[in-house]
């Protein structure tokens, strides 16, 4: 049996996603067809989506808009061609595809929130819910999916946790001297990592006035390490400027797989305002970082249990939080990596996708037939 798999581009995070969802049928039966709407056709990216097909259809952005009939009639010879069970697809575009495409069962996998906020996506969602399936990366947004499709039974509409390839993501990662050799950063510093967009969303602001706050009561050699690039990149340099700690504080920009160098840090902090889910989790995790995180959003349920949570956007909790974690001279408790293995690992997450009652339901009636 197949399994046709859709995805609205390969750009960061969404390869991952795709090889997450690939990574379910290892070892079973089904085969994985993954279908790229946008981008060219790329070896090392069908590579690393890990299916047994990759299909690149090469569309620009503009392309898909609207009712994208060019791409539901290059699917629906895809799907001639083939003799798939049923279909996954990522976000809302590619969920629209495949319903107008195909009359397979689609398990629509949503990474954030407010997609169906819009009544004009209500209507057309719940026109063709007999043969849907709602995930979402987290609780969080499985809520939020809960509250605009409130007539759907609780059942249809499931959590299914992001998870990584722990043992890959591990033996990827640089060892702390040479990860902070390549970050520039001295070796006795004291390391508070942040990765993410430069954006309000990130919450970035609240990180760098704890930092501040908290510096008095830190080692001399203490650095905030903030990974990404954004719209907010003039304005937190500035107020690091203001606050007068621009030796302490350094942005790196974009690093391509910025994971390799985790292990460079001595914490690791998240301040997101309602994290859908927070992949950089799970690469600390792996990292066997101490994590302090924002208690809302996805982000909270990977910390909570296995690291410190924070009211989102009250710094003086936070620089109390770093303070602790430093004096406390934090390692990774074990329950973190028992949490990382149980609850967001490739292995975790595939046994519990196959105990789903939609999933069984259909796979059980594509046997029959």
């Amino acid at each position: 049996m197949q399994v046709l798999q859709i995805c609205h581009s390969y750009y960061p995070p969404f390869l991952d996603c795709a090889r997450q969802y690939a990574a379910l049928f290892h070892g079973s039966e089904h085969q994985v067809v993954t279908v790229y709407l946008t981008g060219e056709e790329d070896a090392e990216v069908a590579r690393k989506t890990c299916s047994d097909k990759v299909i690149f259809l090469g569309y620009k952005s503009r392309q898909v808009r609207g009712l994208k009939l060019g791409a539901i009639a290059k699917l629906r010879q895809i799907i001639r061609d083939h003799h798939f069970a049923f279909c996954i697809a990522h976000r809302v575009k590619p969920t629209y595809v495949a319903l107008l495409a195909s009359k397979l069962p689609v398990i629509s996998v949503h990474h954030n929130y407010n997609d169906y906020t819009r009544l004009s996506r209500r209507w057309f969602i719940n026109f063709f819910k007999n043969r849907l399936l709602m995930l979402g990366v987290s609780d969080s947004v499985r809520d939020d999916l809960r509250r605009d499709l409130s007539t759907w039974p609780l059942e249809e509409i499931q959590t299914l946790y992001n998870r990584i390839d722990v043992e890959a993501t591990k033996a990827d990662m640089l060892g702390k001297t040479e990860a902070r050799q390549f970050l520039g950063l001295p070796d006795s510093a004291w390391v508070i990592g942040n990765v993410g967009r430069l954006h309000h969303d990130k919450d970035q602001k609240t990180l760098i006035h704890a930092f501040h706050d908290a510096l008095p009561k830190l080692p001399n050699n203490s650095l905030l390490v903030i990974m990404g690039a954004g719209p907010l990149e003039l304005t937190l340099k500035a107020l690091v400027a203001s606050l007068d700690i621009s030796g302490r504080v350094i942005f790196t920009g974009n690093i391509k797989d910025g994971r390799k160098y985790f292990k460079a840090f001595d914490v690791f902090a998240l301040t997101s305002d309602r994290e859908p889910f927070g992949m950089v989790l799970l690469e600390a995790m792996a990292a066997e970082l101490p994590l302090i995180c924002a208690d809302c959003g996805g982000g909270a349920e990977v910390v909570r249990g296995v690291g410190t949570l924070f009211p989102f956007g009250d710094h003086h909790v936070l620089a109390q939080n770093i303070i602790d974690v430093y004096n406390s001279n934090s390692t990774t408790s074990s329950l973190l990596i028992e949490k990382l293995n149980s609850h967001f690992s490739d292995e975790a997450v595939r046994s519990n996708f196959w105990k789903i009652p939609w999933v069984s339901k259909f796979i059980h009636l594509t046997n029959k037939s």
